[in-house]
């Protein structure tokens, strides 16, 4: 029924329209931003736990090196760090890569603006199919989110770390607990409860910083919903339509309002499950609401 777009109109017009091969592209790309969060939290959660857990470190120079990690990750404006972080961290790749496979390259890698290694050391290869394409970049993206974001959690669980009271610390040391026996059993499970309305916070933060995944050279929803979204004249397109860009942002608008919410009541019962039998004071109102 779509294949003569002029004969047809109403909501039949829609349905064609809404699935031409662009808007799968669009849909798909709202796959990828849910995947992106999805690998992103846990692996932002590991270096934050990493940064956070070398800041408190006895050793000297683990303990400058985390501090510095979240100081300087933080100082740092998100997208001059996506701008410069990525474009870094694909050349030292190559490098690396260059190093290895080409050792009789005689010729300067960096030639003033531009950064030349043999065709071998690319990544992705030239030859290289569309996907591996898209997978590294999409590796790339996670990587750099994971580490910007991963400052900001290693400061919300260093501090939670530093919350948690002395004196449970003092005590389990003074049952014969190891440093390492009252990290892993007392402060770490503990700590949980502070941190988790910081963490909470940046969960929203990085809903919301999804959209910098076109600097990445990734097509996220908010590229497509501008690119759909605009005027669309005969001579282009079979859908031709106006500037239909308020309804494409009010959509992701939507969207992002209902995400946010079940992120809400999601996180609200974990933190219900985490304060039960704490000596907090959401585990104080627990314990008065069963008496």
């Amino acid at each position: 029924m779509c294949s003569d777009p002029q004969s047809i109109e109403g909501l039949t017009w829609l349905a064609c329209y809404l699935t031409t091969g662009k808007h799968m592209s669009m849909y798909w790309a709202l796959g990828t931003v849910l995947l992106l969060l999805a690998v992103t939290a846990p692996s932002a959660l590991l270096f934050g736990f990493g940064g956070a857990t070398a800041a408190r470190s006895r050793v000297a120079p683990l303990r400058w090196l985390g501090k510095a990690y979240i100081s300087i990750v933080r100082g740092v404006p998100d997208i001059a760090f996506f701008l410069f972080f990525v474009i870094a961290l694909d050349q030292a790749f190559e490098w690396l890569r260059h190093q290895i496979k080409c050792p009789d390259w005689d010729k300067e890698i960096w030639q003033g603006n531009d950064f030349l290694v043999c065709p071998q050391a690319k990544l992705p290869l030239g030859t290289s199919p569309q996907w591996i394409h898209e997978t590294y970049g999409f590796f790339l993206a996670v990587l750099t989110f994971s580490i910007v974001f991963g400052a900001f959690a290693a400061n919300v669980i260093f501090g939670a770390m530093r919350a948690v009271p002395a004196a449970q610390i003092e005590t389990a040391e003074a049952y014969g607990m190891s440093h390492r026996q009252t990290f892993w059993r007392v402060l770490v499970p503990q700590m949980w409860v502070y941190a988790l309305p910081g963490l909470s916070n940046l969960w929203m933060v990085l809903i919301k910083a999804t959209p910098l995944l076109f600097l990445l050279g990734v097509e996220d929803i908010v590229y497509w919903a501008r690119e759909l979204g605009g005027t669309k004249t005969p001579q282009f397109t079979d859908y031709p339509h106006g500037d239909w860009r308020m309804w494409y942002f009010f959509a992701l608008l939507v969207f992002y309002l209902m995400f946010t919410k079940v992120s809400e009541v999601v996180l609200s019962w974990i933190m219900t499950r985490l304060t039960r039998g704490q000596a907090t004071m959401g585990g104080e109102a627990q314990r008065k609401a069963a008496a």
